[in-house]
Formats: structure tokens, C-alpha cells, sequence
């Protein structure tokens, strides 16, 4: 593992390398193979448009989310793309034993060598039920307190370095660490890079001791954005893995042709919002079902607020409003979230996206 398999080049006229984060959504009258099919469609244009890597993120009893499993997904993209870079954005640590997920993540490796990120998070991913039922517990935070002690161990099984005498010094991730040749001919392990994940400080602090790259929830959390990149330049120790750091953002955006639309279609998408934070959990609604709701009073704040962290727009506004954020933030890399309805209109928000930077076509 080098900072090449972290760092990316910006293409076009994008001032940092643009990347994906799909949450493999599910609009109303549609269904889960809907929403993976356009997974698919949208890696590939990632790839031939010069977007640096695609993430799936992990959640839970979401009816309108279908990245419960990243691991399948970043599977099933690898068979279905061939050199842009994919990884979890995140999978949640806690929910698993480090073992299984260095295993899952090995044998993404051995599949597609050098291309696959390992994003963790220490958060459930879901609500507090179900993250239970997921970590067979009655008290999650006690299992997330320990995700600094999870992530050394799932460090060593990736390395298959654990010292004489651990109890697990016998126990191997299979496949494990792939042995990458260099141009000299020198064998090296090469496993895949991990990132921590954030919404708050303190995956932003553990990540900058540990000297590891870091990935920051903008899109759902744009109040502790600059507070916590902040935290990571400043207790960032250089490692083995970066000399400096690196921090990737992800933002929620929508391209569209006309201004109107772009509205309609993150208004549909604060109302999907409204319904899970109030534990009303299912499909993302269609434009008409929102323009015809009556948000109340309390609804109409969310969706406002909600909203101001959008970037949507036409493509012009959309590329104004990431350099801006890239300027203000300071971010080495941007993860772009499309939420919308239907698959089309994220494929061609995404594409709105690469014309307007020029990124090159395939």
C-alpha cells in the first residue's frame, strides 16, 4: 500500500480529483435490481469519465437504501469495470469481527488488484434496533468505544503481522496480502488502503494520529465539516501510509439541465429524509409526490436547512458550488452523492457533473 493508491490526479478542470458515493437508492415503483443495475451504469461512466473511485456505503433496514452488504456490491462492480478504484464509504466496523471483513476485503483485492479502498465508520448505520439485532448487544455505543482496539486488529489480520505469542499469531485472512511486484523487481505485501470515516471529531483525531487518510460526512453533517478537518490537520502524525494528509468530503449535489427540476428532485429527496429521521423509513418518493405533500411548519425547516447543503442546480451552479466548498474546506478530494427518484436522473447528473470539468470522454 503507497499514497498513489490513495491519491488521485484531478482531471479536466476540476481543481481535485472528483470521486462517487453511492447509496444505491431506491425510488418508488422501483426495486432493489433497479437500483444495483444503475450501481453499474454509474461505475462504468465514473470510469470512462476520469472520476477517481466509486464507494458503497453500509446501511441497515432502510427500505430506500440497497448497500446493506458492501462487499457483494464493490464485487459485482469489480466484474463490471476494470481501473477505477472502488471501496466502501464505509463499512461499519462494529456491526462485524475484523476478521471476516479482512477476509471480505482480501478476496475484493485478489479479484480486482489494486483498486480497492477499505472505508470504515464506527457508527451502526442504521437505528439503534437494529443495530442490536446487528451486533447482538443490547448497548451499541459500548461496542463502537471499542472500534479504535477493532480497527488494530482488523490492521494486523490485513497485514498478517500479529507478534509472536497473540493468541491470534496462528490465524490468517485468506486470501491475505497480495504480493505486488515492483518495477525492480522487488515483492512487497499490497493490501487495500484504509480510510476512517467521520461525522464528528473523533474519527478525524484517530485518524490523523494513526496517519491515515480521512473521509468527512459533509452531506449529512456540514456544521462539524471545518471544526473536524481542522482536528485531523492538526493531530495528523506522518506514517508509513502519508507524509501529509489527505481528506476526502462527501457532498450531496444534483445536476440537471433546468434549475426547476434540479428543485423538484432534492425536494423529493428532503421528504425522504423527513420520513427516516422520523422512523418512517421507506421509498425515495417521486418529484409529484413531493411537490403535492404539505410540509408542516417543523417539515418545511428540515427540508430547508436539508437543502442548503444540496448543491443542485444546472451544471454551471453545481460547479460553482463544489469549487466553492473545495476552497472553504480545504478538501484534497471530492465525493460526490446524487439523491434522487430514478436512476437516470443520477446517471445524467453525474455526467452534467463531468462535462461541465471537462473530464475527459472515453
Amino acid at each position: 500500500m503507497t499514497a498513489d493508491d490513495i491519491r488521485g490526479t484531478s482531471q479536466g478542470t476540476a481543481p481535485v480529483p472528483l470521486s462517487v458515493l453511492d447509496l444505491v437508492t431506491v425510488g418508488a415503483g422501483h426495486t432493489a435490481t433497479d437500483a444495483l443495475r444503475t450501481s453499474v451504469a454509474i461505475s462504468r461512466l465514473a470510469e470512462s469519465r476520469g472520476f477517481h473511485r466509486y464507494w458503497v456505503a453500509e446501511h441497515h433496514s432502510m427500505p430506500g437504501v440497497a448497500s446493506s452488504s458492501p462487499a457483494v456490491i464493490l464485487a459485482h462492480l469489480a466484474a463490471h469495470t476494470d481501473r477505477i478504484r472502488l471501496g466502501s464509504g464505509g463499512v461499519m466496523l462494529p456491526n462485524h469481527a475484523p476478521l471476516v471483513i479482512a477476509e471480505q476485503f482480501g478476496t475484493l483485492e485478489a479479484m480486482a488488484p489494486g483498486r480497492i479502498d477499505l472505508g470504515l465508520g464506527r457508527a451502526p448505520g442504521t437505528d439503534g434496533a437494529t443495530a442490536a439485532a446487528l451486533r447482538r448487544t443490547d448497548n451499541p455505543h459500548e461496542v463502537a468505544d471499542a472500534f479504535p482496539e477493532q480497527l488494530a486488529e482488523l490492521t494486523r489480520f490485513l497485514d498478517d503481522d500479529f507478534p509472536d505469542g497473540h493468541p491470534y499469531r496462528r490465524i490468517h485472512a485468506v486470501p491475505g496480502p497480495v504480493q505486488a511486484t515492483s518495477p525492480g523487481g522487488v515483492q512487497s505485501p499490497h493490501r487495500p488502503p484504509v480510510w476512517l470515516l467521520g461525522s464528528s471529531g473523533f474519527s478525524a483525531r484517530l485518524a490523523g494520529l494513526l496517519g491515515l487518510p480521512f473521509a468527512f460526512a459533509h452531506h449529512f453533517s456540514a456544521q462539524n465539516t471545518i471544526p473536524a478537518l481542522d482536528l485531523y490537520r492538526e493531530t495528523f502524525k506522518p506514517s508509513e501510509v502519508l507524509a501529509e494528509p489527505y481528506a476526502l468530503i462527501g457532498v450531496s449535489a444534483l445536476a440537471a439541465e433546468d434549475e426547476r427540476e434540479a428543485r423538484r428532485q432534492v425536494r423529493a429527496a428532503a421528504l425522504n429524509m423527513i420520513r427516516l429521521r422520523s422512523g418512517r423509513p421507506g421509498l425515495v418518493p417521486t418529484p409529484e409526490e413531493a411537490e403535492a405533500y404539505e410540509f408542516s411548519p417543523l417539515e418545511q425547516e428540515f427540508a430547508d436547512s436539508w437543502n442548503a447543503n444540496v448543491i443542485h442546480g444546472t451544471p454551471d451552479e453545481v460547479r460553482a458550488g463544489l469549487d466553492d466548498l473545495q476552497k472553504r474546506t480545504g478538501a484534497d478530494e471530492l465525493m460526490i452523492t446524487a439523491n434522487a427518484h430514478t436512476g437516470e436522473v443520477r446517471l445524467r447528473s453525474y455526467e452534467l457533473i463531468a462535462d461541465t470539468y471537462a473530464l475527459p470522454t472515453a
